[in-house]
């Protein structure tokens, strides 16, 4: 599946929930690759982009919050669902103050703008975190459960209860993203008539606004609290309806709580920055537990990766070099050889196997009785493949000798012992220039990763005087 971004820039203006303050909003196109970024245009520091990622949420009071130095922005739940189920992986959020707009409430007037301004298909290949087993976060405090489980497409079921006579126990489930224009889009914050007032006495929801939010009316007001809330809200009168509605508001759908709060957690989970392939199912979930399951999530993603990054290697397959042709490319011999066979050569990678044997030379004093491979001879290992990639390329191999000239950032992670099979992958990390390579190498016993590091050297050509 390809990448997408919107075809033309997309504008909206609104009063930010929590601010007050008047936001003029504009999406636009971005590059493959780029993700979702929001842009601060009325800042004048130095960094005003802040990424749309999971790192970066600085708070979940009521909303959602994202910051990156002195740059902020408030409430992005709403404009991420509509983006990530509409399908954009790459935008520019352009916003002149510090919050999204409210809007109605919901994602819909961020979908229609979507829509109207199209979507265009990019070159890039999408990243996509595929959910192989299931992954949980629980909040015994709260009681709130959220689970990932296989499956063949993106889909989401949510619960929620609150406990209230007006407001129980309700389910909402979207079992395809394109249903979610009609489906949840449109489905408005809301929020319980008792948590108003404290709302307004923590300075929030200056933007709030009956017409942007569902009042649920749970407990009996006397008149005058009435009136003096309507002063608040800015109202001239607030009356309570007989189902609990203040104002008589009517709901898109009877279980539209429900379908807000799925619409809450797909534009929390957006934050991970990858499309998941996988269901999602939330018992309770509220903006702060959905951003620490997508920080679980995020932790699993980078273990996927490391794992999809990880050489399969097939003993029957004959291999790219073997060992008599790595002795016409390298100078090393016993006991210095330290690779066996290449089985995989590109234009940036390279992938070879050394296999352990307790014949090893150094094992008769590393140690004795505990046999271990020293890091040092890791390193070696890889510098040797990574050597493979670069004389590959050389007139007379031969010719030519690999001197180390800097390793850095190498850890050690695991033991390589006799028996092992060590899997060397090394990928170049800049253009070989005269002859300098930058390379970063990792090894593998099975599915571990058990060293890695920055390696450079140079390669250079024997004096024949020498």
């Amino acid at each position: 599946m390809k990448q997408n971004t919107i075809k033309k820039p997309a504008s909206v203006a609104g009063i930010g929930l929590h601010t007050g303050e008047m936001v003029n909003m504009t999406i636009l196109p971005a590059d493959p690759g780029h993700g979702i970024r929001f842009r601060r245009t009325d800042l004048k520091c130095d960094n005003v982009e802040i990424m749309a990622d999971v790192s970066k949420v600085c708070s979940t009071t009521r909303g959602t919050s994202l910051r990156s130095g002195e740059a902020f922005v408030h409430t992005v739940e709403h404009v991420l669902a509509a983006l990530y189920a509409m399908g954009i992986d790459n935008a520019i959020i352009e916003l002149d103050g510090p919050e999204i707009p409210i809007l109605d409430g919901s994602a819909a007037p961020f979908v229609k703008i979507i829509e109207e301004s199209g979507v265009v298909q990019q070159d890039a290949d999408r990243e996509v975190f595929k959910i192989t087993e299931p992954i949980t976060y629980r909040d015994e405090a709260t009681g709130t459960e959220i689970l990932a489980l296989p499956n063949d497409h993106f889909e989401v079921t949510v619960l929620i209860d609150f406990n209230s006579k007006i407001l129980g126990q309700q389910y909402a489930s979207l079992y395809d993203l394109d249903d979610f224009p009609d489906a949840i889009a449109p489905c408005r914050t809301f929020v319980f008539l008792h948590e108003l007032e404290a709302l307004l006495d923590q300075d929030l929801i200056k933007g709030g606004d009956l017409e942007n939010a569902i009042v649920i009316a749970d407990i009996v007001l006397s008149d005058d609290k009435l009136k003096e809330l309507a002063r608040r809200l800015g109202k001239e009168s607030v009356t309570v309806e007989k189902e609990g509605i203040l104002n008589t508001v009517k709901l898109h759908y009877s279980n539209e709580p429900a379908r807000h709060k799925l619409l809450d957690i797909i534009g929390d989970i957006s934050l991970l920055g990858k499309h998941v392939q996988g269901k999602i199912v939330a018992k309770k979930p509220g903006h702060t537990a959905n951003i620490s399951f997508t920080k679980i999530l995020k932790r699993k993603y980078r273990e996927f990766q490391k794992l999809r990054a990880i050489p399969h290697y097939d003993p029957n397959k004959k291999p790219v070099y073997d060992n008599v042709q790595i002795n016409e490319l390298l100078p090393h011999r016993y006991p210095f050889l330290l690779i066996d066979k290449v089985i995989e050569i590109t234009d940036r990678t390279v992938v070879a196997i050394k296999n352990v044997t307790i014949n090893e030379a150094y094992f008769q004093g590393h140690f004795p009785g505990n046999p271990v491979m020293p890091g040092v001879l890791q390193i070696e290992a890889m510098a040797q493949t990574g050597g493979i990639l670069v004389l590959s390329n050389v007139d007379n191999p031969q010719e030519w000798d690999t001197y180390f000239l800097k390793i850095d950032n190498a850890k050690f992670k695991y033991k390589v012992v006799p028996g092992d099979t060590l899997i060397l992958k090394l990928e170049l990390l800049s253009p070989i220039r005269r002859g300098i390579c930058h390379m970063f190498g990792s090894a593998y016993v099975g599915d571990r990763l058990v060293s890695e590091g920055e390696l450079t050297a140079q390669i250079i050509k024997r004096n024949k005087n020498d």
